[in-house]
């Protein structure tokens, strides 16, 4: 890998992690209000570990992703995608989707390890996953959902 290639992919990566802080805050705040609020001592859609610790991390994902794809859209790798329609964008954020499921699912093991092992409140245990998950994401989109094409490697 040349010099230029390794700063162009430092840049895009310092793009990718400052969107993404605004996603992580998201997540939390989302999580926060379904686990602590939401999900209250008081009323439980299910078990109160079910409701805290996998129902109220799938709602807050899902407008983590929301809002992580737009920053990757219009932000992070604008220049590498050409799409001009509102079908080609949904199918895109749908593949996006697809790929921050992974990242979702990893997030998910890493985060009921945490609580399981150190006992930690559930938004502690989702912020050191994201550090695992928000790698895999960031090498998904770099080399796989925005990758470079052919004529601009």
């Amino acid at each position: 890998m040349n010099t230029d290639r390794i700063k162009d992919l430092l840049k895009t990566f310092s793009k990718f992690f400052v969107s993404n802080i605004l996603g992580t805050v998201v997540d939390t705040i989302v999580l926060w209000l379904f686990a602590h609020i939401i999900f209250s001592d008081q009323f439980y859609l299910w078990t109160p570990y079910f409701s805290k610790n996998i129902v109220s991390p799938i709602i807050s994902f899902e407008f983590a992703v929301l809002t992580n794809y737009l920053c990757a859209y219009y932000l992070t790798w604008r220049g590498r995608l050409r799409l001009q329609t509102l079908s080609k964008f949904l199918v895109h954020y749908l593949k996006y989707n697809l790929t921050a499921t992974g990242a979702f699912f990893i997030k998910m093991g890493f985060l009921l390890l945490f609580q399981n092992l150190f006992h930690w409140d559930v938004v502690i245990c989702n912020l050191v996953a994201l550090i695992f998950s928000g790698s895999f994401n960031f090498a998904m989109g770099e080399w796989w959902l925005f990758r470079r094409k052919k004529e601009e490697k």
